[in-house]
């Protein structure tokens, strides 16, 4: 059995080569991915969750360099929602459920064209206590959270998208 193998990995050898995957950041911080991702500009988002996305966002697609005009706008509009689940027997809410989606647009700058207009989405679920300052921490902590998330969702489907436009 030994001899074979040297044989069975030469013949495996040309379908690894044809399973066409690479990275999306290869290049690093020079890859053309990258520098697209450096080069969005994030409109404004309105509210509290809006503020948040909109720092989530600018982190996660990195700083373009100064003195640049970026050569895309991302514009983002969310909705987030809070539900009560679970009645408990005295006719209050046992836990909620925080939504939060966030449909956005990948705006060429130049031309005005939409070169992506997707939606991307998280929700968590939080126990409500009898403490209301506890159960405020936690509907904050998971907006917090799920703006993270929902930012690194749309942040992936930009890098995709702007590797397809390589």
């Amino acid at each position: 059995m030994r001899p074979l193998l040297p044989l069975c990995l030469l013949a495996m050898l040309p379908a690894l080569q044809g399973c066409a995957l690479q990275p999306l950041y290869a290049g690093g911080g020079h890859a053309a991915v990258a520098q697209g991702l450096g080069s969005i500009s994030v409109s404004p988002i309105q509210g509290k969750a809006g503020w948040l996305m909109h720092n989530a966002l600018v982190d996660q697609l990195g700083a373009a360099p100064e003195g640049t005009t970026p050569r895309y706008r991302l514009e983002v509009r969310l909705d987030d929602q809070l539900l009560g689940l679970g009645l408990l027997s005295n006719n209050t809410v046992g836990r909620e459920r925080r939504i939060l989606r966030a449909r956005y647009q990948l705006i060429d700058v130049a031309s005005g064209a939409i070169l992506l207009d997707a939606t991307a989405g998280s929700d968590a679920g939080l126990d409500v206590v009898s403490s209301e300052y506890a159960t405020v921490a936690a509907e904050q902590t998971a907006l917090e959270n799920l703006t993270r998330v929902v930012a690194g969702r749309i942040v992936t489907n930009l890098a995709v998208k702007l590797r397809a436009r390589q």
